[in-house]
């Protein structure tokens, strides 16, 4: 039978926490018709812990277990075959949703996505907050650099929403695309084929497909889950190898969606103008600006979507390529989006665009 909510989970090896994230799925003041886990490579007993709360729980659960081979054992792969299965049981109109095994969600998760996805919403993304006992057991050093980044991240953004705002996504918002917490409608998942096949960061390679075809994206601050703050993690590349590298050494950059300021500006200024190109605004030096030639830019131009559109030109213009910024330049850089975003802030500034 089609199910109208189920939430994917990949799973491996968390016969520890599996039990809690079940529990809380269980919890909710609008349960899930269905979660379904697919247990990767699992040589603990996870499927044991699982089956044994199954008959206590108030939507039904599946289990599948698969045994992928290397080049697949990982978690991107693993999120992309459970969301691909749960598809196949979805409704045609139904919510597809996923969470982490080490995750733990508020008794309002899948309430608020279904809410946010009924005013208009295609995809919801949530955040993800490092449980706080685990917190405390991470060097104070890195909570100050992470502190820092995603105070940059945030100005950043805020100067996105200056000079080129998207109204379906409005503030206050954040600019996660986290696994850990993400909902999204049936329809809008098979438009883009599903989860890519990744090894890692596959969540912000999906959420990034959907915004490439247009689709409204919402970055809900109000939807937050608690997830593992271990350093000892299960996913190749995610968090836990993160956080324990950063333990030994600073890591010389940020991440990568991280950028000096004075180039964001040029950014989210050129997108704006590209934008107004596509909808059929006339303007003559663009291409110049971009760096571009007009052929190519008159091509991307003729895309349907403008996700697509822009994409492509960040990929060929020599303007938009991204120059990361370092972890000792960011108390810098944070003053100067600080800067940029008071002068935005002018009157005359606005108007003059």
């Amino acid at each position: 039978m089609a199910r109208s909510t189920i939430v994917a989970i990949p799973v491996r090896d968390e016969a520890e926490r599996v039990g809690i994230c079940l529990n809380a799925l269980n919890q909710q003041v609008q349960p899930p018709d269905a979660v379904l886990l697919l247990l990767n490579n699992c040589s603990d007993a996870t499927e044991t812990v699982a089956r044994n709360i199954s008959k206590h729980l108030r939507f039904r659960l599946d289990i599948i277990s698969r045994d992928l081979p290397p080049s697949q054992a990982n978690a991107g792969h693993a999120r992309r075959l459970a969301m691909a299965l749960a598809a196949e049981r979805i409704a045609p109109n139904g919510t597809l949703m996923t969470t982490d095994a080490d995750a733990q969600v508020p008794p309002d998760w899948v309430a608020r996505n279904l809410a946010r996805l009924r005013r208009g919403a295609d995809i919801v993304c949530g955040r993800a907050v490092i449980d706080p006992v685990e917190a405390a057991m991470i060097p104070a050093h890195l909570h100050a650099d992470d502190a820092l980044e995603c105070h940059l991240i945030a100005r950043l953004d805020d100067i996105a929403w200056a000079l080129d705002p998207e109204p379906h996504d409005p503030p206050p918002r954040h600019t996660e695309a986290s696994g850990a917490s993400l909902a999204v409608r049936a329809d809008a998942f098979r438009s883009v084929g599903g989860i890519p096949a990744i090894a890692a960061g596959e969540d912000r390679a999906f959420v990034r497909a959907l915004w490439m075809m247009d689709a409204r994206v919402r970055h809900d601050p109000a939807i937050a889950v608690t997830v593992s703050g271990r350093i000892f993690g299960r996913a190749q590349g995610g968090m836990a190898d993160t956080i324990r590298r950063r333990m030994v050494v600073q890591d010389a950059f940020t991440d990568d969606q991280v950028e000096p300021a004075s180039e964001a500006v040029r950014r989210y200024a050129l997108r704006r103008r590209v934008r107004r190109a596509w909808s059929g605004t006339v303007d003559a030096t663009l291409a110049t600006d971009l760096g571009v030639p007009q052929p190519r830019l008159t091509h991307a131009l003729a895309g349907r979507f403008f996700g697509a559109t822009w994409a492509a030109l960040e990929t060929v213009s020599p303007v938009l390529q991204r120059r990361r910024v370092r972890f000792v330049d960011l108390p810098a850089e944070i003053e100067a989006a600080e800067a940029v975003l008071r002068a935005l802030a002018e009157p005359e500034i606005l108007a003059a665009d």
